[in-house]
């Protein structure tokens, strides 16, 4: 792989914090630095660590920060729930939301196994 950028997994969660930023931007402005800045900031998390784990030298230092990023989608997918739950978001936004999170996680979890059975 040359370049993070190949990385099909860095390429779905940049798609994902663009479509959080579009949907965030209806919050409240009163949650500009609550929830609104807290599920961005968690969005952001994921494919930046993907980003910088793929410079780390070690597989062992790649699978920590990929861990990272799956914590900042579990994080992302709990303040959705959030969201929802108090009608900032629709059924269909969250559930179009969550099940790209999800498959950022399926794909995640599947690339950390690959990197652990190579070492």
């Amino acid at each position: 792989m040359s370049h993070f950028k190949n990385l099909l997994i860095w390429q779905k969660s940049m798609t994902l914090v663009t479509s959080i930023y579009q949907i965030t931007r209806t919050f409240p402005k009163d949650e500009s630095l609550g929830l609104t800045s807290q599920i961005r900031r968690c969005s952001i998390s994921i494919p930046s660590n993907i980003a910088e784990g793929y410079s780390r030298e070690s597989p062992k230092e790649y699978v920590r920060f990929l861990s990272i990023s799956i914590g900042s989608l579990f994080e992302l997918q709990t303040q959705l729930e959030i969201a929802k739950n108090i009608e900032y978001l629709t059924p269909e936004q969250f559930n179009k939301q969550y099940e790209d999170s999800r498959e950022v996680e399926r794909m995640l979890i599947a690339f950390i196994n690959k990197i652990k059975e190579r070492q």
